[in-house]
């Protein structure tokens, strides 16, 4: 049979041109490459809110700093921001109910209660009881967003969980026996429950906002909830602002605040609120470096054994299910 004379041939010699559909999926790759090397990234940075709030207490209360350091998040964002806001503030009213909720949760609760729960119970509460966050952000996820985890995903979350409590615990398990909860946990619990929340919410409820005008919105609603509890303080407190307060505001500002909680939604945006939400239980292990580099206080055994739990497990659980 002859062939067909000025007709190409198929597969033969030639390669398919590049549409906008293998574009997009190279993009779609791309993103969550950024994705999976921001969840590492991630917790170096969060960790450094550990080392804030240790330092903290003699120079600043509590809601000060978490209002000082939205404040300096609201206005970095809003002076690069306040046109686009200002150009439609259609889309800023129809969303300004979830937008302060939003800040509510992620900015006043998340900010300042933690803060404030530093000063009335001990790191070991403060830690265990964190590290729920994560299964329940996983089991909201799975209600309000559909998300899905395999077999090996679960498991390795518990896997997760287990070193972090460990070594929390100092490789002692018997000691969580000795562990007292005292009415100053509530306020740690309150934050754990809001993070969970401010985690799948900003999820569920779609925006025509871009980041950084939600995260500015959302800054100037926990602002405004903040207010009256910083008059309060500024009133009481006994002596003005240092110059160690000051830079502890601006360090808050720009680490654990504006650089941290960008990243966190573009990882919730990539991989789910399920798998966003592990990087909590990279902070321990992240911590005790920072202290180690930072404070001088060399890891023990059992962060390394936590580490081994830890680390293989956000990998599988970060995998495609």
């Amino acid at each position: 049979m002859k062939p067909l004379d000025g007709l190409e041939r198929p597969c033969e010699g030639r390669r398919a041109p590049r549409g906008p559909g293998r574009a997009a999926g190279g993009a779609r790759a791309g993103r969550r490459r950024l994705a999976l090397l921001l969840l590492w990234l991630l917790p170096a940075i969060w960790s450094s809110n550990y080392l804030i709030a240790r330092s903290a207490g003699p120079h600043v209360p509590p809601h000060v700093l978490a209002f000082g350091r939205w404040g300096i998040v609201c206005a970095l964002l809003l002076a690069f921001n306040a046109r686009a806001i200002a150009a439609h503030p259609r889309r800023l009213l129809a969303e300004w109910r979830q937008l302060l909720a939003l800040g509510a949760l992620g900015m006043w609760i998340c900010g300042a209660w933690v803060y404030i729960a530093g000063h009335t119970t001990s790191t070991t509460n403060l830690s265990l009881i964190y590290a729920a966050a994560p299964v329940g952000i996983a089991l909201a996820g799975q209600r309000l967003l559909g998300e899905r985890f395999g077999g090996a995903q679960r498991l390795a979350m518990l896997l997760s969980l287990a070193g972090v409590v460990f070594v929390v615990l100092h490789g002692e398990p018997a000691s969580l026996l000795a562990v007292r909860f005292v009415a100053g946990d509530l306020w740690i619990l309150a934050a754990t429950l809001s993070w969970v929340g401010y985690s799948v919410l900003q999820q569920y409820w779609k925006t025509k906002l871009s980041a950084t005008e939600r995260l500015c919105s959302m800054a100037a609603g926990g602002l405004l909830l903040m207010l009256p509890f910083v008059a309060w303080e500024l009133a009481t407190m006994a002596r003005p602002l240092d110059a160690a307060a000051w830079q502890l505001i601006v360090l808050a500002a720009l680490l654990p605040g504006l650089l941290s909680y960008l990243c966190y939604d573009f990882l919730q945006r990539e991989l789910g609120v399920a798998r966003a939400g592990l990087v909590l239980y990279l902070a321990p292990i992240y911590a005790a470096a920072l202290a180690w580099w930072l404070l001088g206080e060399p890891p023990q055994w059992y962060h390394g054994v936590g580490a081994l739990l830890i680390l293989p497990s956000i990998h599988i659980a970060t995998r495609r299910a």
